[in-house]
């Protein structure tokens, strides 16, 4: 459900995806999943571009030896323009975990967590992190009341779905998918979506 705090809708926990007129290249086909969401901003990462980059590489870069040999060829994914240096790391959070255990990670209320600290990439390699995950580089981010005006000028399309549908969509679908799956979830086929249309 979409909590509500003064003016602000927060779209926290929820799907972004590109409407058929984006203009900017960055965006345009992109599935985000908002990790933050309040009046100061938001933030999400794309979860439906994968990059030349594996895991492989990520974790030789950092000096770590991946022990899940079928992670290993998994694509790291185009996050969003900003902080493309940076990795960030979208996790499912663990049955009655209260808090996440990592340095630094953001616990999304009602859905999954993001880390950007070394510890979580640590325990994957080691084989005791999270199973499912997705790794990118970049995030998305607006300032204050940016991406409430892009919503309002038709810019995304907001999907709110239950955590297991989100996190099936976002970990086990193949990305070529994803677009339509999301808008599956709306009853809109892809073939009907126009850059007119309104958000939910």
């Amino acid at each position: 459900m979409t909590q509500k705090t003064g003016d602000v809708q927060h779209l926290a926990n929820q799907f972004l995806i590109a409407m058929p007129g984006m203009v900017d290249e960055n965006f345009a086909g992109s599935v985000i999943y908002l990790c933050d969401h309040s009046s100061t901003g938001a933030m999400g990462l794309v979860i439906n571009k994968p990059t030349d980059v594996d895991l492989a590489t990520v974790f030789d870069k950092v000096d770590l030896k991946l022990e899940i040999q079928t992670k290993a060829t998994e694509p790291v994914y185009f996050g969003g323009p900003v902080q493309t240096d940076r990795g960030f790391v979208l996790h499912e959070q663990k049955q009655g975990e209260h808090t996440t255990h990592y340095n630094s990670s953001l616990r999304i209320p009602g859905g999954l967590a993001m880390t950007t600290s070394k510890d979580v990439l640590e325990e994957v390699a080691a084989g005791h992190g999270p199973s499912r995950f997705l790794m990118t580089l970049g995030y998305a981010g607006w300032s204050a009341g940016q991406l409430e005006d892009e919503i309002a000028r038709n810019g995304w399309l907001n999907v709110p779905a239950p955590t297991e549908e989100m996190a099936h969509i976002i970990f086990d679908t193949p990305d070529e998918y994803k677009y339509q799956n999301v808008l599956g979830l709306l009853g809109i086929d892809i073939g009907f979506l126009s850059s007119d249309a309104g958000h939910a």
